[in-house]
């Protein structure tokens, strides 16, 4: 053991090399240092969290107690990377949160994002919740017709003439049902597919608004709204003389 000064640290500071003497690391040298007041340091960053700013330590050799300016060159070519001291850990200034990683909580990589230091936002969304629609689906029941008791098939609707069904194969059955569907199910308003009859004939799997009807965009004039109330007052006036009827 053998204890010395240290002209690298400030006046008073003491080195202390002590030979190992058991075990399997027998022989090996462990380097102490002392501050004028006593006090024993057995590494770099204990000796960084204790002077603060008031030594740089970058080119100071630990195991020599000497100055060290290839220290400083070796810093350079690590392109940014440095050991934080105080804290003890290695920092990367090309790793400025927020940073892409993969962490054990997630299923798949995400961008964590820290507000706080310390504290990591967990409550991230892995895309849409809903259950995927199926396209097309409405051709299942096509050829499926209803019927009274007596097994007569009511009358099919006959669709305005402006509406065109989108989709591979489509009867008019289906494309009522399609709208139908919409009608109950969406909370938007139902306008049909907006992309041009090209692009949906192209690849209909793909810009097919599953939302949406299986028919064109529908533009609804003030005519039609008239022609549709005339039909809703005829039916009401049946109605009303088919009551009457069986009042009497």
């Amino acid at each position: 053991m053998s204890t010395s000064d240290c002209p690298a640290l400030p006046k008073g500071w003491k080195r202390e090399e002590v030979v190992r003497k058991n075990g399997l690391s027998s022989g090996k040298i462990d380097v102490f240092y002392y501050s004028p007041s006593g006090k024993r340091f057995r590494s770099k960053p204990q000796l960084a969290r204790f002077l603060g700013d008031a030594v740089d330590l970058s080119t100071f050799d630990y195991r020599t107690g000497k100055i060290n300016s290839l220290l400083l060159r070796k810093s350079k070519r690590q392109r940014g990377t440095q050991f934080d001291y105080n804290r003890g850990i290695r920092n990367d200034a090309s790793l400025v949160p927020p940073i892409r990683q993969t962490a054990s909580i997630f299923k798949q990589p995400v961008t964590v994002v820290k507000s706080t230091d310390g504290k990591v936002r967990t409550d991230f969304k892995h895309g849409p919740q809903d259950k995927p629609k199926q396209l097309f689906w409405e051709k299942r029941l096509q050829g499926l017709k209803a019927s009274d008791m007596d097994e007569e098939a009511f009358n099919n609707f006959e669709l305005p003439r402006n509406v065109k069904g989108v989709g591979p194969d489509l009867a008019e059955e289906t494309l009522l049902r399609s709208i139908a569907t919409a009608l109950h199910v969406s909370g938007q308003p139902i306008v049909g597919q907006t992309n041009a009859k090209v692009v949906l004939d192209k690849n209909p799997s793909v810009y097919i608004n599953p939302e949406q009807p299986l028919v064109q965009a529908l533009v609804v004039t003030e005519e039609d709204i008239k022609k549709q109330e005339e039909k809703v007052q005829l039916a009401r006036k049946k109605l009303q003389e088919c009551l009457k009827d069986l009042c009497v």
